[in-house]
């Protein structure tokens, strides 16, 4: 009896609420028509193989970081590793945005997770042509399977193989359990919404298309899959992940199944640290209405360990 109701609640939704159309404001969200994220406009400001078209040797040899944002969000969240970076003078930091990403509502929700991927894919191409020698790959929540669907594909058997992976609060397993029910009431609901703090304010989507949560399904099921059956690094990458250990986006389980399920060249483990916060992706504290000083302090200490591992 309860199956009959559930079916009957669902037919009623389709009937009442399929396909609605989000209220989008232009003028003050990333899902209108005002392009927010500046990697479009400006990337030499945010791309490590637009500012720097003709490096040095020296240059060559500074490690370098393509940092990839989550899903929904823009090359904002990892402003604050930028400003570490400038500020300590030992690596750069390469911000890209996702593809399909920091465009309109439609543009997002006509993109893929391959195509999410792309723009990670394409810039490290690019810094491999320049003749960079050290670079490496820092992925947070929904950017880190991507990363990691990188090494599964095998692309870089034909590139200069990374130095190093580092993973923010990776996703494999979502903290919020509705999400799986995405197929089902993907097609009645047309998308969800989310409550943003004040500052977030066009860095990131305020709807998501059920289209793209489909997508951010698939690919987290995938990694999971290809967990499972094993992901080897290229010879000489290092990889480290950093997961707080409450996270309502991202299960603390993620950590554990990368840990389990890939492998150095040479079969040995990577490195999990486990981190007391309870903010997802807790390396981004710039536009939350409130973080405290230890925060700030988890914030730092990661990414002092990794400019300490890329220049060790």
């Amino acid at each position: 009896m309860q199956i009959f109701k559930y079916i009957s609640v669902v037919l009623m939704l389709t009937f009442v609420a399929c396909n609605p159309v989000p209220d989008i404001d232009d003028s003050t969200m990333l899902d209108g028509d005002q392009i927010f994220d500046l990697t479009l406009t400006q990337p030499e400001k945010y791309l490590v193989s637009e500012y720097m078209p003709e490096p040095t040797e020296a240059q060559k040899d500074t490690p370098v970081i393509i940092a990839a944002h989550g899903y929904t969000a823009t090359t904002f969240e990892w402003d604050e590793l930028r400003e570490f970076a400038d500020s300590a003078r030992t690596f750069y930091v390469s911000q890209v945005l996702l593809g399909g990403h920091g465009r309109t509502y439609e543009d997002f929700k006509a993109s893929d997770w391959k195509e999410w991927q792309s723009s990670i894919v394409n810039e490290y191409v690019k810094l491999h042509l320049l003749g960079f020698r050290n670079i490496y790959l820092a992925g947070s929540s929904t950017g880190a399977p991507l990363v990691l669907q990188m090494f599964k594909s095998g692309m870089f058997a034909n590139y200069t193989k990374p130095r190093g992976v580092f993973l923010i609060d990776p996703i494999v397993v979502s903290g919020n359990k509705t999400l799986t029910l995405v197929n089902l009431l993907g097609p009645v609901l047309g998308y969800s919404a989310v409550n943003l703090d004040t500052n977030e304010a066009g860095k990131w989507y305020v709807y998501r298309p059920q289209e793209t949560l489909k997508q951010l399904m698939a690919l987290i099921d995938l990694t999971r899959k290809d967990l499972e059956n094993g992901i080897t690094l290229t010879p000489g990458t290092e990889l480290k992940v950093y997961k707080s250990i409450v996270d309502a986006t991202a299960d603390p389980v993620s950590a554990v199944l990368i840990h389990k399920g890939v492998r150095k060249s040479n079969g040995a483990l990577t490195d999990v640290e486990m981190v007391d916060s309870k903010l997802h992706v807790f390396t981004r504290l710039r536009g939350r209405d409130s973080y405290t000083s230890k925060d700030i302090q988890l914030q730092q200490k990661a990414f002092k360990d990794m400019e300490n591992r890329m220049t060790r």
